[in-house]
């Protein structure tokens, strides 16, 4: 008799334990999911290219796709991130292997390093059997500042030394020089004689 109120007793209590495990994991879920739906937080700051860099980039296809990829980026909810994680290292493996010639740095490559880096690990958070919304959130969130950085690389390349600016002005003096060499002189007293008569 003992031990069948002792087994009783085990079982009433393991069928307590299960509901509340049970419970327990519906309101992981629910908190889960709200996660899932709350927009994930991005700078607002967004870099300009320099008219040059603008002009190069607009004719780099994956450069533009990225671009929209990070728009988008900025206004997206978890679970759109968590469903666009592989497009995205599709789309930065993509801007790695284009890179024009012209834009071949090393500050350049190691930017868009970050960029494939980042993106991989969001898509391996993404793709992890229990789901960590605050870690895609917070890598997400991360992607549009280093896209910044990227363009701001960008922007380093048209930018002029003071070496530049200091052969700009020489040769500005140059031709001022050659300008002034070539200007036909007329003497002092002709051009005082013009300058009383009357033109008709």
């Amino acid at each position: 008799m003992k031990r069948l109120l002792l087994i009783s007793g085990l079982v009433i209590f393991a069928s307590c334990k299960q509901e509340q495990q049970q419970q327990d994991i519906s309101s992981n879920l629910a908190n889960d999911n709200l996660a899932l739906e709350e927009n994930i937080e991005v700078t607002n700051e967004q870099v300009n290219l320099m008219p040059e860099a603008r002009e190069e980039a607009a004719q780099w296809l994956a450069y533009i796709t990225a671009q929209n990829e990070i728009s988008n980026l900025r206004n997206s909810t978890v679970a759109e991130v968590v469903e666009n994680a592989k497009p995205l290292v599709q789309i930065m493996q993509s801007l790695q292997n284009s890179v024009p010639e012209n834009l071949k740095t090393t500050a350049v490559e190691a930017r868009i390093n970050v960029l494939v880096t980042k993106s991989q690990v969001l898509q391996q958070l993404a793709t992890q059997r229990e789901l960590n919304p605050e870690a895609i959130a917070k890598t997400a969130g991360e992607i549009p500042s280093d896209f910044n950085n990227f363009k701001l690389q960008l922007n380093e390349i048209y930018l002029k030394t003071l070496e530049d600016f200091e052969k700009e002005l020489d040769e500005l003096e140059n031709q001022e020089q050659k300008d002034s060499a070539q200007k036909p002189r007329i003497p002092k007293k002709l051009s005082q004689e013009s300058e009383l008569k009357p033109v008709n």
